[in-house]
């Protein structure tokens, strides 16, 4: 029987359900588990999620710079920053401005406050990871239209995340370059899956097509790095360098969301009284159009209070979402209020 070829369109496809399987995975990683429990490698491995979003960002980003044939990086930063910034600050005021009047450690002065406010300086300059995601992705989007119109006009630099890649090494070893910027292990060693996100999202937007005998390669690419990370994360965690898991992150990441388009696509075509595929798509892609809300909220505001409760893994997860999707959809709505006017201009 022929295998049916491997369409990388399907990940732009099913982006909506990619992205709410994404944050559901980060949730699930920032519940408290045991060292010693038998599930800890696998809820550590619902880091991949964040790997997940930047990959999608960076194919977004391309399909969005694709469409104009002129290079209007206003335009383009705006864009980005309107879709960011405004529940960035909202939620940055409402966590650091009660913090800092009561003492606790995340501001030191004033000056620090403002500044953890605005672009949460604290990541850069001592990896303060309360918000890390944030800092981070508008980093990447700062140097995104420069790499998009190089590869545009130079295709063969695609190939430049090979570097990013072997920077994360530099990085960790090479120790002048590690002591002035290694603390920030966790941004470079995300940088490789951005761009490769940008570099792969032509031949996604071409709908290209991979034959159908190659799914035993992404098989087998998955169950390797899967397999590792299990490992890594369950015998050896804290005894070596987070970055080298994250390099497994890259393989695993790109065919984990090939492998879940396909498990996506058959379930929208079964067939019962009930529409199942449907149902499950829509409400993965409700989840996706707010996973930078429940990005904010989850970890700090809601599964904090959550955990003193001591319910358990999976009562403290479902507690967690239910209480944050309706805030984290409010959240949207308040957001959409002040942005949509602004973005109507820009059109």
């Amino acid at each position: 029987m022929k295998i049916k070829d491997i369409s990388l369109s399907d990940i732009s496809r099913y982006r909506g359900e990619l992205m709410g399987l994404a944050i559901l995975f980060v949730m699930l990683f920032h519940v408290n588990l045991p060292r010693n429990d038998m599930f800890f490698g696998l809820r550590r491995l619902g880091n991949i999620g964040v790997d997940m979003f930047f990959f999608l960002s960076g194919m977004g980003l391309w399909f969005s710079w694709m469409k104009s044939n002129t290079i209007q990086l206003r335009r383009f930063y705006l864009r980005r920053f309107l879709r960011i910034y405004p529940t960035w600050l909202l939620i940055a005021c409402a966590f650091y401005i009660p913090a800092f009047l009561n003492g606790k450690k995340y501001s030191a002065n004033i000056i620090d406050l403002i500044g953890d406010i605005t672009i949460n300086w604290d990541f850069w300059l001592h990896d303060e990871l309360t918000f890390w995601y944030i800092p981070a992705i508008m980093m990447l989007y700062l140097f995104a239209p420069f790499y998009m119109e190089l590869i545009r006009r130079h295709p063969s630099y695609r190939w430049l995340p090979v570097a990013m890649v072997m920077w994360c090494v530099i990085v960790q070893w090479v120790l002048p370059i590690h002591q002035a910027v290694g603390h920030i292990e966790i941004f470079w060693s995300r940088v490789p899956i951005f761009f490769i996100g940008i570099s792969m999202g032509e031949a996604i937007r071409r709908k290209d097509t991979i034959e159908g005998n190659a799914i035993w390669l992404v098989l087998l690419l998955f169950a390797m790095s899967f397999a590792a990370c299990i490992y890594l994360e369950q015998v050896r965690h804290g005894r070596f360098p987070l970055f080298v898991e994250r390099m497994l992150y890259i393989p695993l990441t790109i065919t984990g969301m090939i492998l879940i388009t396909r498990i996506l696509e058959k379930i929208e075509a079964i067939h019962s009284p009930l529409p199942i595929g449907n149902a499950v798509g829509r409400v993965l892609t409700f989840i996706g159009g707010v996973s930078l809300e429940l990005y904010l909220l989850h970890a700090q505001f809601i599964l904090i209070p959550l955990g003193k409760l001591h319910l358990g893994y999976w009562p403290t997860f479902l507690a967690c979402l239910a209480i944050t999707l309706p805030l984290a959809w409010l959240l949207s709505k308040l957001i959409a209020l002040i942005v949509k006017p602004i973005e109507r201009r820009l059109k």
